[in-house]
């Protein structure tokens, strides 16, 4: 049976926003699956919707096997649960966050103690176990956080943009924690707008789109959908913008043979192209010809950032991530 199992999924708010489509999809138990998506695409409701926060409009939607509103209860005593803003109090240490959740959980006595003291040596937190949590950085309350939904030993793990404003050490330090939580046989569900986080972690990805699947499989398969190299050219005097310079180097490209695509980028230009290292001495000598100076030209092999575009016709920017909330999202409270 897999560990979530979701059809024709409907969230609309009262205003009549339609924040979730229809969407359906299942996570195998034990799997690592991720929802890609920019802001506002849909993730955090759905993954509200499936941790019992949020009543869904309609459809059907299942957790272990569990109606998520028939059996909610019981569904909560088999998930962990971490959202995008970091809930710890601040005013306990470490250790004491951790054990008030274990009392939530029903754990005492030596039980509870010796998860607290595993836990906090996994997410690398044992020197500052007894340090009021008012004093770590960002990235150990966000460790921290994570660490106090395990306390229970959950069955399934939902995690709503759990790097979102961490280092990149600091991220770094989280993927290589919950790689080993998901090699343990926990199934993992995250929701990310992190390019990199979903190819390195996730065995299966969603992509999702205005409250719509439009693409979903391994990152591997997605990748292939795209059937070209990517060559981007930066131009001498900057992006081309969306002047004469622009239209003549797509003119003088359009008359190139083996380019599947052209389309825009901050840079410059991207083309689509099979066999893209075997037409760039083709695309150097046409610019020269045409007096269109390149900057630089590369090639690589596709992405998951076109995959994106593919299907959205616009690129997934996680530095867009309101940079005001991101930081302050550390000193929250739990009351």
């Amino acid at each position: 049976m897999p560990a979530v199992q979701v059809e024709n999924l409907v969230k609309t708010y009262g205003d009549g926003t339609q924040a979730v489509k229809r969407i359906s999809f299942n996570v195998d138990d034990g799997e690592f699956f991720g929802f890609l998506g920019p802001n506002g695409a849909g993730k955090s409701t759905t993954i509200k919707i499936l941790t019992t926060l949020l009543r869904k409009t309609s459809g059907v939607a299942s957790v272990a096997g569990l109606d998520i509103e028939h059996d909610a209860q019981k569904v909560r005593k088999l998930i962990g649960v971490q959202m995008q803003d970091t809930v710890i109090d601040e005013d306990l240490t470490g250790r004491e966050n951790l054990e008030l959740q274990g009392h939530l959980q029903q754990m005492h006595g030596g039980e509870l103690k010796e998860r607290v003291n595993e836990l906090l040596k996994v997410v690398d937190l044992g020197d500052a176990a007894d340090k009021r949590s008012a004093y770590y950085s960002g990235g150990m309350k966000k460790r921290l956080d994570l660490a106090s939904t395990l306390v229970h030993r959950p069955k399934i793990l939902f995690l709503d943009e759990p790097t979102t404003g961490l280092d990149p050490q600091s991220r770094a330090q989280v993927w290589s924690y919950l790689k080993g939580l998901n090699q343990t046989g926990m199934t993992i569900f995250i929701t990310t707008q992190y390019l990199e986080e979903v190819d390195r972690l996730c065995r299966r990805l969603a992509i999702l789109d205005h409250g719509e699947i439009v693409a979903q499989g391994s990152p591997a398969e997605l990748k292939s959908e795209i059937g070209a190299d990517r060559v981007t050219l930066a131009f001498e005097n900057g992006n081309p913008g969306t002047g004469s310079l622009k239209d003549k180097a797509k003119q003088v490209l359009g008359g190139l043979g083996g380019i599947t695509e052209i389309v825009d980028s901050d840079e410059g230009i991207v083309v689509y192209a099979k066999n893209g290292g075997f037409l760039v001495p083709d695309i150097v000598r046409a610019f020269d010809n045409a007096e269109i100076k390149l900057s630089s030209i590369g090639v690589s092999s596709p992405t998951l950032d076109d995959v994106f575009l593919k299907h959205t016709g616009r690129r997934i920017r996680p530095e867009e991530i309101d940079k005001s909330r991101a930081s302050g999202m550390f000193g929250r409270r739990r009351r």
